[in-house]
């Protein structure tokens, strides 16, 4: 049977005990009120006519007048339409005889007897009345009693039965829910062997069935998969606490999902008492995990007083991504991703920054102590290439060539290497000044006139003189001009050409230089700015430190400006940056 019948029948059955009971309160009700209708109605009247007419009878003499006797007659008229008692209507008859002899004229001298003789009646009358009236009372009095006892008698029963029925109906359904209940904390303790069995054909079978199918399900899944599952969670642990980086983990919701011991260390923290809480509150009492979690910069090295001293470490953020798994149709699953949480990882750099710092300091020192020599050697080779000291043949004078070629190769490399230490140590001191972009550009063209001179290449400068003007150290970015304009010098075939653009392009002036020699390979693209990388070649260009295009980019950056490449595989390159407008 559905519990939705069993409910219905339930019900039903309560609204037959409750229409029951008021069926039978009302019949022995009704009954109360005609027996009491039947006193009122009949021997209360027969009464009321006995007393007007003593009355009649006790206040005048007879003969009576013409209206005292319609008074009596009335009433005595009234008492024949109103015999309902057993003697009431002999008394009756006797009153109405004795009424009629008083009223003959003939018979005055009994005047006495007959008055004696009505008053007899009336008494017998009221007296039928009044036992009639006893005697239905008592029997009123029966019928309550008796209407009382069934009533309670029904109302006992319909308390037993009610109760009865709210005690044990609910069962019905609070039992099989209260066995569902039980079953599944057991189930959430991992007491698999938990079985539900009901007898009844309603749904409670029927999802006692599938609850039984789905624990068989993830018994075997536990015994399957449970003893895998902890080994690798021990292990994951196991690494987590033994890695030399500071690792926080975060599930989806914010809150702490592990914390190893170096990171708890690092942030002052107790790692067993801040698992499961929210990161949100965390943040707002410790500074470092504020730091981490929302830096305020996209700047990832954060400096920590760790070790007794100032130590630097690298900020990693990596999302963790789950499969989610959908299922449609006939057990078809459909495989998208989500996110699991947040994994934020501080690797300890220290030893790489002061290796880095010992690493600038020394090329800054060595660099600054080759400027003398070289200064010294170019000094002597304009000296030897002055007649006044003496002439040379023309061997010697192509070895003086090359000497002083590799002099100014040198002397280049030390004034690159000196910007860069500049940079890595935050000593780059720009000088800002409004300036033309014209200027810069010219600075930078008369910079390479020569070398372009002994390659017979064109410079072609496409620039209006009405640009705004731009915020910008001067010698910094006509040196980034000069760099590109050798570069492309460098790698230009003799006689062609070298295109020069300056142009505005919303709030930034572009300065571009394009040649059209071979061009770079895509590959090697990405990696043009990076320091001392260099484009391999075949032998024919002397290459570089690979250090021009980085510090160029170190340069146009610090001015707020964007540094980039355009080249294709023989159609040339296309270097250009832009400068904000003043």
């Amino acid at each position: 049977m559905k519990i939705k019948t069993k409910l219905r029948l339930g019900f039903g059955f309560l609204f037959i005990i409750v229409l029951s009971f008021g069926l039978i309160a009302l019949f022995f009700l009704n009954e109360l009120s005609d027996k009491s209708k039947m006193i009122l109605k009949d021997n209360y009247k027969s009464l009321q006519y006995v007393a007007s007419m003593r009355k009649v009878i006790d206040e005048n003499n007879f003969p009576l007048s013409e209206a005292q006797r319609l008074t009596f007659t009335e009433n005595l008229n009234n008492e024949s339409q109103n015999i309902t008692e057993q003697g009431e209507r002999t008394a009756f008859l006797k009153l109405q005889s004795t009424y009629n002899v008083l009223n003959d004229p003939s018979a005055a001298a009994n005047n006495g007897n007959s008055l004696k003789n009505i008053r007899i009646a009336l008494h017998e009358i009221e007296q039928v009345n009044l036992a009639a009236i006893y005697d239905k009372n008592e029997r009123a009095n029966e019928t309550s009693s008796r209407a009382n006892l069934y009533i309670m008698i029904a109302a006992t029963l319909s308390f037993i039965i009610l109760f009865t029925f709210i005690v044990n109906f609910p069962g019905f359904v609070a039992n099989p829910l209260a066995e569902f209940g039980a079953a599944i904390k057991q189930i959430s303790r991992k007491n698999y062997k938990q079985r539900l069995h009901f007898e009844n054909d309603d749904e409670f079978t029927e999802l006692a069935d599938s609850f039984n199918g789905m624990v068989v399900k993830l018994n075997e899944w536990e015994n399957s998969n449970l003893s895998t599952i902890k080994s690798e969670k021990l292990r994951i642990e196991a690494i987590i606490a033994q890695m030399q980086d500071a690792i926080i983990g975060l599930n989806e919701k914010g809150e702490i999902l592990f914390l190893n011991h170096l990171a708890a260390k690092l942030m002052g923290l107790d790692g067993d008492k801040i698992i499961g809480q929210n990161v949100t509150e965390l943040v707002q009492k410790n500074e470092l995990l504020k730091r981490i979690i929302k830096p305020d910069t996209n700047e990832h090295t954060l400096k920590i007083y760790a070790d007794d001293k100032e130590s630097y470490f690298q900020l990693e953020n990596r999302e963790i991504i789950i499969p989610n798994y959908e299922e449609q149709g006939d057990d078809t699953l459909i495989s998208a991703t989500k996110s699991a949480g947040s994994v934020y990882i501080l690797k300890n750099i220290t030893q790489f920054k002061e290796l880095d710092e010992a690493k600038t300091n020394f090329i800054a020192t060595v660099s600054h102590e080759l400027k003398t020599p070289l200064s010294s050697i170019k000094m002597s080779l304009k000296l030897l290439n002055d007649s006044r000291v003496g002439n040379m043949n023309e061997e010697q004078q192509e070895l003086l060539t090359h000497i002083k070629e590799d002099s100014d190769r040198l002397l280049k490399i030390t004034s690159e290497l000196l910007d860069l230490s500049q940079v890595e140590t935050g000593n780059l001191k720009l000088n800002f000044a409004i300036t033309s972009p014209e200027a810069i550009v010219q600075y930078a063209i008369e910079a390479v006139k020569f070398q372009a001179e002994q390659k017979s290449i064109q410079l072609s400068l496409n620039c209006d003189p009405n640009l705004p003007n731009v915020y910008a150290d001067i010698q910094k970015t006509a040196w980034v001009m000069v760099n590109f304009l050798s570069n492309a010098l460098r790698y230009s075939a003799e006689k062609s050409k070298v295109i020069i653009d300056v142009f505005q392009k919303d709030q930034f002036i572009q300065f571009s230089v394009q040649d059209f020699g071979k061009g770079i390979e895509e590959k090697y693209q990405k990696r043009l700015f990076d320091r001392y990388f260099q484009v391999p070649t075949d032998g024919q260009n002397k290459s570089g430190s690979g250090l021009g295009l980085a510090i160029s980019k170190d340069f146009i950056e610090a001015e707020q400006g964007k540094i980039w490449v355009v080249s294709a595989l023989g159609e040339g390159s296309k270097f250009c940056f832009t400068l904000p407008v003043a």
